[in-house]
């Protein structure tokens, strides 16, 4: 294959990962919040300079074979609540279930739904009078604010009940009026049973989906426009990918960081790691996974914010705190996140606006960053505004001198990303932490340490490592349906009518019946213990499955893309490292001192030293505490361990 194009749009920089012809490379940009279709072709213009040694854009998207694209900006949307004000309307069912909706998660319910809910019962939908309530229900939740509307049936025939009300609502709000209101019926996404847990998926998509289609659609318009010979490919948190037409906006929730679980997979094989901790820290969130015996955590129905949804989904919890996380003073306290000055208009360091302090700017002050080198030389760092914002948001309300707010505001911050390990990762003497992200290696050690991890490792492709994550990801359409009293017979129709589904779907994405694979098998609940059976045939119902109340037949439509890789890399002491520099940095304890620095792209295999210490490259630096060494593998990853 030739190149291939991965994006990861976060929501302070945007990733690139550029593979062409089995060799790697990277950049990056900042991300356009406004509009994240100019960072996306500022992206693509900045690939083609990589490639061609001057930006062509227009030749990359000619030869270009595969462009596939992640993004953090759902886990961002959720983290701050950023998004349309919704409805809910049940069909059948109490206030209870409205009250057991909320339990999962106050906060979260009241920023989506609030009081704009709404009984039918199930009985109107079939009377006279259906029409009139119907248009009584829409009208109420509208009035009330709500510019979306998630619909969702309750009990057996939930997708009965959400079809009556779908084609009055049809016939009342066609689609081609400007007042139309936006609707989702829960069982458009699927046939899940528990309507608190489909209630909840519809209503995350529903929330993500007004800007990932805005975006999508428009980056993707602006390929046709070059004659793209490949649509763009949607990586979704399940690691699959699909095209924009045949995504859901909830499966892109945390898909860049699952490009990172994928990666973190991938590095564990290549060094034989068992334990693997991972911290993906942006602008935005810290993204946190775990690798036990090169298995990622991933779960049948996954979490949002701990909220249980109808989709697998990768087991990544994404904390509120990032390079752009927004420090302040409330009530005599430091206070870390959830809000970020994101790229625009970023920390205060970058001149754009910013007044908020940020750990970037502390970074910056404490002499870790260098102005003229951060990312690339392309963004010159202003130490007088950072100075400015840590003076005012953190030195003066709690009365410090400038060096001890900087010295505060490092600890706090790897104290904060520390607690947030252990409260969603077990921990053990083995477990080796992977730092990767923009901002992962900067503090690594420190946070290593306060976590109780002596072992640290980033990858030479940190920066973009979630990008570089996605690797050959499969292309695959998912189906599932509900079947209650399973035998032979509606077992064979159930998969004939999801073959049908998979064989239009798959058609849209450009294969052919035969030229993927089909994937089916069996899940139910029994007793509390899920059972799971795949089928090589769907001609009769394994014994274990007869006699049971429900159960989910699943049927996966696969063009397998992925290779597999049997190497292997190793860390070897060899040569001590020579430095290229030295950096006057703020220590605990020691005031300023100067420490060598290191470029990661002049150090050989087995390259090794001691801290106090900076590696850097283009895109991340990675500070070395004083009671750590370091070295450099044959692939050009750095290994550090905390002596003693």
């Amino acid at each position: 294959m030739g190149i291939q194009i991965n994006i990861d749009n976060g929501g302070t920089l945007t990733d690139i990962c550029i593979i062409n012809s089995g060799s790697v490379s990277k950049t990056k940009v900042l991300t356009t919040p406004y509009d994240l279709s100019k960072c996306f072709f500022e992206g693509l213009q900045k690939a083609s300079g990589v490639v061609y040694g001057e930006p062509d854009v227009a030749r990359l998207l000619e030869e270009v074979d595969l462009i596939r694209y992640s993004t953090t900006q759902g886990t961002n949307a959720i983290c701050e609540r950023k998004g349309p004000r919704l409805g809910l309307i049940l069909l059948g069912g109490n206030q209870s279930i409205f009250k057991a909706l909320s339990d999962k998660d106050p906060e979260l319910y009241s920023a989506l739904i609030g009081d704009r809910t709404f009984i039918l019962d199930e009985k109107v939908l079939s009377g006279d009078s259906s029409e009139v309530d119907i248009v009584k229900a829409i009208n109420g939740l509208t009035a009330k604010g709500a510019n979306r509307l998630v619909v969702s049936g309750v009990g057996r025939n939930f997708l009965d009940s959400e079809d009556k009300f779908k084609k009055v609502a049809l016939r009342k709000y066609p689609r081609h009026l400007l007042g139309a209101v936006p609707i989702l019926f829960g069982g458009d996404l699927g046939s899940d049973g528990d309507v608190e847990r489909r209630s909840w998926t519809a209503m995350i998509n529903s929330f993500l989906h007004p800007a990932m289609e805005q975006f999508l659609y428009n980056a993707e318009n602006r390929l046709r426009s070059y004659r793209t010979k490949n649509p763009l490919l949607i990586f979704r948190n399940d690691g699959d990918a699909s095209r924009v037409a045949k995504s859901v906006a909830i499966k892109t929730y945390s898909s860049g960081p699952r490009g990172g679980m994928e990666g973190m997979k991938t590095f564990s094989k290549a060094y034989g790691f068992k334990d693997v901790v991972a911290i993906d820290i942006g602008g935005t969130t810290t993204d946190i996974g775990q690798c036990l015996n090169d298995v990622v955590a991933e779960k049948r129905r996954g979490h949002v914010e701990g909220i249980s949804v109808s989709f697998p989904l990768c087991e990544i919890v994404s904390a509120g705190v990032g390079g752009s996380s927004i420090f302040k003073v409330v009530d005599g306290h430091m206070q870390i996140g959830p809000e970020s000055v994101g790229a625009v208009p970023g920390p205060a360091c970058f001149g754009r606006g910013g007044k908020e302090a940020t750990i970037t700017d502390a970074s910056l002050l404490s002499g870790i960053l260098d102005p003229r080198s951060y990312f690339g030389g392309d963004l010159v760092l202003d130490a007088d505004r950072a100075a400015t914002a840590v003076e005012l948001s953190i030195a003066k309300p709690l009365g410090l001198s400038l060096e001890e707010a900087l010295l505060l505001m490092q600890f706090s911050y790897e104290d904060k990303v520390a607690r947030e390990l252990h409260r969603v990762t077990k921990i053990s003497k083995d477990t080796i932490l992977l730092a990767f992200g923009g901002a992962g290696p900067l503090n690594a050690c420190g946070i290593a340490e306060k976590a109780g991890i002596s072992t640290v490792a980033v990858p030479k492709m940190a920066a973009v490592f979630s990008a570089y994550g996605i690797g050959e990801c499969d292309i695959s359409q998912l189906y599932s349906s509900t079947v209650y009293g399973l035998n032979d017979a509606n077992l064979q129709s159930t998969v004939d009518e999801l073959k049908i589904k998979a064989l239009r779907d798959m058609y849209a994405e450009g294969f052919s019946e035969g030229q993927y694979e089909v994937r089916i098998r069996l899940v139910a609940n029994q007793g509390g213990n899920e059972l799971s059976q795949a089928l090589t045939s769907a001609t009769s119902v394994p014994a274990q499955f007869k006699n049971l109340e429900s159960v989910d037949v699943e049927l996966a439509a696969v063009k397998v893309l992925r290779k597999t890789s049997d190497g292997h890399a190793k860390f070897e002491k060899k040569n001590l490292s020579v430095p290229s520099g030295k950096r006057n940095l703020l220590v605990k304890g020691m005031g300023r001192v100067d420490v060598p620095v290191y470029r990661l792209n002049d150090m050989k295999s087995g390259d090794y030293g001691v801290g106090p210490a900076i590696i850097e490259e283009d895109f991340f630096t990675c500070r070395v505490l004083a009671n750590w060494n370091y070295v450099i593998s044959d692939a050009g990853d750095i290994l550090l361990n905390k002596k003693g």
